[in-house]
């Protein structure tokens, strides 16, 4: 029979098996020892503790820890309690060893993340404190599919203000990040009947396979100096698109194509995905408003808390068009998949001004970083050329010719994490490759910053 104990704040699962309570109760412990599921140092209940949750009389599980103690398995030491004892365990013969981990980079320029040691703790902390003592008990049910009514009204007025979407909180759907909402719509599309999404020549392997996860054939759209070419648009059912700030090219759309993109969805009922991944970064521009802004009907909105916070809160959101909202939310299976307390402390972080303060003070903290990367390359070399450098958290390095795969070689053996464009080239583009480095400023620690630049440097041409 398993039992558990829990007085201390652990769970100890034990069978005792064999003859008699004492030696099945002795061999369930030794083993659960030897096997190493109870760790060195993990303090055990007491014998009374113990006793009453098994049904047993104490002193029997008092002389089972003593028969263990005097094996070695355990120590007693007074007003420590009785712990498994600190010794190295055999494992039974046959076990495979576990793999090695593989060690990490001494620097990581990859795209993707932000500073994660810059996340507002201490301001997370006391809105998470003011969301739950404000929270009504009925909000830690299962609740609402769309989110929690709470984060969806913060997110409507901070989109509206911010980013120019137009949002009511009844079109707005929370999701487990941003992969997570493309899913969803890629389900939504195909029980419409999509067969085809248009992507960008350049972009995120990871979103292209989700898409064919869906049933749905991605295609790729030209690229020129102007961002995404739309003409090509004519055999879509719907487009994904970075508008904002293009990854990894890192330019804006130009005011013309925006246009196209949302009259070819007017004139042939298409639908746009615009991911807004990183929107609230710009340095030397006017902010470039929402493409869902120009038509609501028409463009499905997508952002997340992944570059702005962290990625680990697992909180994106999409602002739908009509009708959408709902086939989304049968998609998601009709329950809400994101944890009720971080949405409770977002919408908080939101209407209190924290998520205001914070993005402002990363904003100037990442331009300082640009800055200096901007300037330890030119510095450095006359032959590399950094672009795409007036928002979000990356740059693209464009190298010489021919050079992407040395460059990437000599990164490696400098222990410095960076991509090169290429891994991001759709397969069936027919935009001329091209040679760069794809260089996220972001990721580094303040302690490891100026040792990365110098990695970078190391490694670049000329």
């Amino acid at each position: 029979m398993a039992k558990q104990w829990a007085t201390l704040g652990i769970d100890l699962y034990l069978e005792p098996t064999g003859p008699g309570l004492r030696r099945g109760l002795t061999d369930a412990l030794r083993e659960a020892v030897r096997s190493g599921r109870l760790a060195p140092g993990t303090r055990l209940p007491s014998s009374r503790a113990l006793a009453a949750d098994l049904g047993i009389a104490r002193n029997t599980v008092a002389d089972a820890y003593a028969d263990l103690v005097a094996e070695g398995w355990l120590t007693a030491r007074q007003g420590s309690g009785t712990r498994v004892a600190d010794r190295t365990v055999v494992p039974p013969a046959g076990t495979a060893p576990r793999a090695r981990e593989r060690g990490r980079p001494a620097y990581d320029l990859r795209p993707g993340s932000p500073d994660l040691a810059s996340f507002p703790r201490a301001e997370w902390l006391k809105a998470a404190r003011r969301a739950l003592t404000a929270a009504p008990h009925h909000a830690l049910d299962y609740g609402d599919p769309r989110g929690r009514p709470e984060l969806r009204a913060a997110l409507a007025g901070y989109l509206s203000r911010a980013r120019g979407v137009r949002a009511e909180p009844g079109r707005i759907v929370v999701c487990a990040g941003f992969a997570h909402g493309l899913k969803l719509l890629g389900t939504a599309l195909r029980a419409r009947g999509a067969r085809t999404v248009a992507v960008e020549s350049y972009g995120l392997d990871v979103h292209w396979r989700l898409l064919a996860a869906s049933g749905l054939h991605t295609v790729p759209l030209p690229f020129d100096r102007l961002g995404t070419d739309p003409g090509a648009l004519s055999a879509a059912d719907a487009v994904l698109l970075t508008p904002a700030h293009q990854f990894p090219m890192g330019v804006p759309l130009h005011r013309d194509r925006r246009a196209a993109v949302v009259d070819w969805a007017r004139r042939t009922g298409g639908l746009v995905l615009e991911d807004d991944y990183d929107g609230e970064f710009r340095y030397d521009r006017q902010p470039v408003g929402a493409l869902q802004g120009l038509d609501p009907d028409r463009v499905v909105y997508l952002g997340t808390a992944s570059k702005s916070l962290a990625p680990g809160l697992r909180l994106a959101w999409m602002v739908l068009p009509p009708g959408l909202a709902e086939e989304t939310v049968a998609a998601k299976g009709g329950v809400d998949t994101c944890g009720v307390l971080d949405q409770l402390t977002l919408a908080e972080f939101l209407t209190s001004g924290a998520y205001d303060r914070h993005v402002r003070a990363t904003r100037l903290h990442y331009r300082r970083r640009r800055d200096a990367l901007v300037a330890a390359v030119a510095a450095r070399t006359s032959e590399a050329r950094v672009t795409g450098i007036a928002a979000g958290l990356h740059v693209l390095l464009r190298l010489p010719p021919g050079t992407e795969q040395s460059v990437l070689q000599a990164a490696h053996w400098q222990g410095l994490a960076v991509h090169g464009l290429t891994r991001y080239r759709h397969a069936a583009s027919v935009v001329e490759p091209a040679d760069a480095l794809v260089v996220g400023y972001g990721t580094p620690p303040d302690h490891a910053w100026s040792g990365a630049l110098d990695a970078l440097c190391a490694v670049l041409p000329g």
